[in-house]
């Protein structure tokens, strides 16, 4: 018979040791997703498009930049890059070096409220107590926000602006942007980011363009208001991040959080949203970083997709 401190000490090795995994290997673990969406017209060949989300670059990073770096050699089409690029404020020279060889492909991107503000410290058990209670986080960056964004970090977010502009990447602020990609003309609507209210749907409100041979809406953090309106506006296809896939995950139960009140079964990858008797395909982005003051993954590793948009079955 075992004695009765031998299993307390058993849960807290488990534990620690689950802790170094989520720590130490998974968080530098990257993948790649790879998804397959019918959303092109009649005839169109298969576009490329790769996805990056909550990239949550902290200087001396350097297994995660030369991953980025990598990613180039799948030569995608274009790039849709959906925020939370930063977790450092010294960061965005690394970040634009990692991202250097992608910023030679089209792209368009939105921001998230971690390009803006920096995090801060916050204990992990409120805030997933917050998370499970339903508090999603609304309206705030990390917590500067709920204190009227006094004493919040700024990141200097125009550095990153300037570069991904001064690549060709179209900004997506709030606004409508286009690409001419293998012949077709693509349309792309994006609002700033919902999880801190800078979203304005109503600037980019009215749905699909007609002569746009697909249209595509963008946004950092996938909450059910900005979902609804993209899906009511009959656009087939939006793309997401802010999630982290959940980041701690429980093997064959999935994710606790999702961090905004999308429901925990789409947290990650290709999903359907319907709203307004009408349906999209929604891919949500694990992302491949984490937020500096929380760098622990579990059963939910950093990511990047490549997205191949391939033609609407015909009726």
């Amino acid at each position: 018979m075992r004695p009765l401190y031998a299993v307390p000490l058993g849960i807290a090795a488990t534990g620690a040791a689950c802790v170094a995994y989520a720590a130490g290997v998974e968080v530098r673990s990257f993948r790649l997703r790879r998804v397959e969406v019918p959303v092109l017209p009649d005839g169109a060949r298969p576009l490329r498009v790769l996805q990056l989300s909550d990239i949550h670059m902290v200087r001396g990073q350097h297994k995660k930049q030369q991953w980025l770096r990598d990613l180039a050699g799948l030569k995608p089409d274009f790039v849709v890059n959906t925020g939370d690029n930063l977790s450092d404020p010294e960061a965005v020279p690394a970040t634009l070096d990692a991202l250097g060889p992608l910023l030679d492909f089209p792209g368009v991107y939105v921001f998230g409220s971690n390009d803006y503000y920096g995090p801060v410290p916050k204990s992990p058990t409120r805030y997933l107590g917050a998370m499970l209670s339903g508090d999603h986080g609304l309206n705030r960056a990390d917590g500067t926000a709920r204190r009227g964004i006094v004493g919040a970090v700024h990141n200097p977010w125009p550095l990153l602006r300037d570069g991904f502009d001064s690549a060709g990447w179209v900004n997506l602020t709030n606004t409508r942007g286009r690409l001419k990609v293998e012949g077709l003309d693509l349309e792309f609507t994006g609002v700033d980011d919902p999880h801190i209210r800078r979203d304005r749907y109503d600037e980019v409100a009215g749905g699909p363009s007609e002569d746009a041979d697909l249209s595509i809406g963008i946004v950092h953090a996938p909450y059910l208001r900005t979902l609804d309106s993209f899906t009511a506006d009959r656009y087939p296809l939006v793309l997401a991040g802010h999630t982290h896939g959940g980041q701690l995950c429980v093997p064959f139960y999935g994710a606790l959080v999702t961090n905004c009140d999308l429901d925990r079964k789409r947290v990650k990858g290709l999903s359907r949203h319907s709203s307004g008797g009408e349906c999209s395909y929604l891919h949500v982005s694990a992302g491949c970083g984490t937020n500096r003051y929380t760098p622990v993954r579990f059963a939910c590793p950093p990511e990047a997709t490549l997205l191949t948009l391939t033609p609407r079955p015909s009726r």
